[in-house]
Parts: structure tokens; C-alpha cells; sequence
């Protein structure tokens, strides 16, 4: 892979956090050209998205395009030799459709409501 994927990802949710820890340690070790944005700490303008938008599920800008959701990861999956496998296998005819509804439907909601709750509780 020769081109450059930025991950945008939502530094304050610990489960996220910790899924790109591992991303980023395995990038690294590789040389992967991935980099990692915590959206907290980037302009999000120029990708059209808000903090709230953004906190809603994963994004990777891969050639200047915008990746939201399942497509993130698969884009993300695709560029880490560790994690190829897993693209191959989600993105199948069969698997792809439902894999992006469990994520958009039940994994994002959930954890986008896990971190407005731990929001709330710090803000008071």
C-alpha cells in the first residue's frame, strides 16, 4: 500500500481508544502510512463532519475520499497485513450487508450512547 490512510476516531470513548491502540501499535511496527486522529483534536470542517457527527462511528480518508462506518474499517482492515483476512471475510456478498447493519444499527449507537453518557457524568 503506498498511499496514505488517516483514521479519524473518537479519542474519548475507552473502547475505541483501545481498538486503535492496537491499530496504531501494528501500523507502526509495519510502517504502515496510517495515521491516527483523535477528532477531538483536528478540524473536522474540511471533511464536512462535526465533533457529534464524527463521534457517531469510525472514518478513514483514504486518496481524499471520506470512508464512514463498515467501509472505514474495511479500508482500514485492507491496508494492515494483520488484518486483511478480516476485510476479505466481511466484505463478501453475503456478509457485507449485514455486517454493516449490526454496526450502524446496534455497535454504533451503542457506543456513541456509552460516550454521551460518560459526557454527562464528567461534565457535572
Amino acid at each position: 500500500m503506498t498511499e496514505r490512510l488517516d483514521v479519524i476516531y473518537n479519542g474519548r470513548c475507552p473502547i475505541c481508544s483501545a481498538e486503535i491502540t492496537a491499530y496504531r501499535r501494528h501500523a507502526h511496527a509495519r510502517g504502515l502510512p496510517i495515521g491516527f486522529t483523535d477528532l477531538h483534536e483536528t478540524d473536522l470542517t474540511r471533511h464536512g463532519l462535526t465533533r457529534e457527527t464524527a463521534a457517531r462511528r469510525l472514518y478513514v480518508v483514504r486518496d481524499g475520499q471520506l470512508h464512514a462506518g463498515l467501509d472505514a474499517f474495511l479500508r482500514l482492515w485492507e491496508a494492515m497485513p494483520r488484518y486483511r483476512w478480516l476485510a476479505c471475510a466481511v466484505d463478501r456478498r453475503g456478509v457485507r450487508p449485514f455486517a454493516g447493519w449490526l454496526y450502524e444499527r446496534i455497535a454504533a449507537p451503542a457506543l456513541f450512547a456509552l460516550h454521551r453518557r460518560r459526557m454527562r457524568r464528567h461534565s457535572l
